[in-house]
């Protein structure tokens, strides 16, 4: 504001009373823009204009005050606004919505483009003249767009919110590590994070600490694991319970993200999921937020990334069940872990399958374009994002992925569209020149990923700081199923005393029981079982955890056992361990009414062949 003021000062000088109106309008030194009241497309701008520049304009209707300035011709006030700044001088057209938004903040470089940029003045004078000429179509254009009132983005209720349920996924996060970490990468677990960081060691040298930030460099005990979980699970309640404030919300939201990616990074395997990468991407981001539009803006750069990705890497991966439109007719029973209400999705005709996938390719290609429209189309495009992601909630256990990714929808609003929630404001600020080099930071990061995506091409230099930043995820690619799988392998894990008679061990989610009904679990991840899935999908020499996983049951690993449903050898481990290949299929109306059973399966014969503790070495 004080920006514009001097440029007023500089550019017409100082007031001289015989020419400025001094009336209700205006303080003496307050420049009066004058517009056609007569106009509905006028006065929605001009009522916006007000509210962005607070208090610093005057506003008045041409027939209202237009008799008091002669040196302007009557018909120029039909044809654009004019603005009277306090010396007298007259500035009309574009040049004077430019000049008058030098006083709502961050709108300066307008003016400074018209001044400055060749032809941008010219330009923007044209389509001033042909917009005028036209008002009547921009008035419906606006009131389609915008409503019958255009706001300015307001974005502390949003924040506040959004910060809420940024703790609870974080808490979810958490927490369901807490109940496994021990077993998945504990000094028994799966993946033993102490071994992972000494090979790191030994083949990095001090470059191991760059290229995996964890602070469980400092210590890496099953005690200290939990801890961390734990840790953060707590402050994920202080937060959300609104206890924070100020620095302390903004120095939680450190504590958490340095927190999560120490898991994500000594997790291995078990941390791998795009939607780890999204909570990592989505905290940091989260630290900067206050008020600050651009922060806004990235985190619906973010959104638009996710789910546009999502679509394009499903077409660009030429799969026929994508482009024949009949991949839901297979996913509900083919993905990770369905719900219940997948088994009856999967029963619905093939006809609303192709209906159900072109409505999803059509939301995930171009629905995300509207996450930077005009504010009702925004509003449009936020709903049926959300539609997509309680449809996959409702299907799929996909963790706590669905309720981050519709937290993030939130942007897509304003606190005007909140307002019958009585939320509180959030009255951070973040340092200005903060938000500028995070934002150029994750921008260029986040442009170069999908330059090496689609292009797969990057300049050196590209590459470069890619690799410096690869490791603290702060900028991602994402693409969820580019290619949907037709059928589903399953894993059954075994052991035996005698080689002869062999038991089954029972895992808590994924399908093994045939009248076992899908799980629901979400946001808990079961992360072994979800690793169990991609397992199954190649041969166990692709995963080399399924080896330590066998091995770990050989020696009866408590902390293993402990991520399974029950245990066949409650006394003493089996001698030898074994697991076969099945793969599964729903049942029918049919076939569950006369024999109980969700599930039917076929037996497609070894998957791991049979061994003992003497037949192989555990890879720490």
């Amino acid at each position: 504001m004080k920006d514009g003021r001097r440029w007023i000062s500089r550019q017409f000088g100082s007031r001289t009373s015989s020419t400025a109106y001094t009336g209700r309008y205006g303080m003496p030194d307050e420049p009066l823009l004058i517009f056609d009241g007569r106009c509905g497309f006028c006065r929605i701008w001009i009522e916006y204009w007000k509210a962005i520049t607070r208090g610093s304009v005057a506003y008045a209707p041409s027939q209202e005050v237009g008799g008091r300035y002669p040196q302007i011709p009557p018909e120029e006030f039909g044809q654009s606004v004019q603005l009277v700044m306090p010396s007298g001088v007259v500035v009309r057209g574009a040049r004077a919505v430019f000049v008058t938004l030098t006083f709502a903040p961050g709108m300066a470089w307008l003016l400074w483009a018209y001044e400055h940029v060749p032809g941008f003045g010219a330009f923007s004078e044209s389509a001033y003249r042909w917009i005028a000429a036209h008002r009547t179509f921009f008035y419906h254009l606006t009131r389609v767009t915008f409503g019958g009132r255009v706001r300015p983005l307001e974005s502390a209720k949003v924040e506040w919110l959004f910060v809420r349920l940024l703790a609870a996924v974080y808490f979810a996060a958490f927490a369901s590590l807490a109940l496994q970490i021990t077993g998945l990468i504990g000094d028994r677990g799966i993946l033993p994070v102490s071994g992972y960081l000494a090979e790191l060691s030994r083949a990095l040298g001090v470059r191991a600490y760059w290229e995996a930030p964890t602070i469980f460099w400092l210590a890496h005990g099953d005690r200290f694991l939990e801890a961390v979980c734990w840790t953060g699970a707590a402050i994920s309640v202080a937060l959300f319970s609104a206890l924070l404030a100020g620095y302390l919300e903004r120095i939680a939201l450190v504590c958490l993200y340095i927190l999560y990616l120490s898991l994500s990074t000594a997790g291995q395997d078990f941390l791998s999921f795009q939607w780890d990468a999204l909570l990592l991407e989505t905290g940091f981001l989260a630290i900067f937020l206050g008020n600050s539009k651009i922060v806004v803006l990235l985190f619906r750069w973010l959104l638009f990334r996710l789910m546009f990705l999502s679509g394009a890497v499903k077409l660009a991966s030429h799969d026929p069940v994508w482009r024949d439109r009949t991949a839901l007719a297979f996913h509900y029973m083919t993905q990770p872990l369905p719900t219940t209400l997948a088994w009856y999705m999967y029963q619905l005709p093939l006809r609303f399958q192709r209906f159900s996938t072109a409505t999803a390719l059509f939301i995930e290609l171009a629905i995300p374009f509207l996450f930077f429209a005009p504010r009702r189309w925004r509003f449009w495009g936020a709903g049926l994002a959300l539609f997509l992601q309680v449809l996959i909630f409702l299907t799929g256990n996909y963790t706590f992925f669905n309720l981050l990714t519709m937290s993030l929808c939130l942007f897509l609003f304003d606190d005007h569209a909140l307002e019958r929630f009585r939320l509180r404001a959030r009255r951070a600020r973040t340092n200005t020149v903060a938000v500028l080099a995070s934002s150029a930071v994750i921008l260029f990061l986040s442009v170069s990923e999908l330059d090496e995506m689609f292009l797969e091409t990057s300049p050196q230099p590209e590459n470069a700081l890619m690799q410096i930043a690869a490791p603290f995820q702060i900028a991602n690619t994402y693409g969820l199923f580019a290619t949907m799988t037709t059928t589903r392998p399953e894993i059954v894990v075994q052991g035996s005393n005698d080689g002869e008679t062999w038991l089954d061990y029972e895992f808590r989610y994924k399908p093994g029981d045939l009248r076992q009904p899908p799980h629901w679990v979400q946001p808990h991840q079961p992360r072994l079982d979800w690793q169990m899935w991609f397992a199954a999908l190649s041969d166990y020499r692709s995963s080399p955890w399924f080896v330590n996983f066998m091995v770990r049951l050989l020696q009866g690993s408590p902390a293993v056992l402990g991520l399974l449903a029950s245990n066949p050898f409650p006394q003493a481990p089996p001698k030898y361990v074994r697991a076969e290949l099945f793969h599964y299929s729903f049942t029918d109306f049919a076939a569950r009414r006369a024999t109980g059973q969700w599930w039917v399966r076929q037996p497609r014969g070894l998957y791991f062949p049979r061994i003992s503790l003497e037949d192989v070495k555990l890879r720490e």
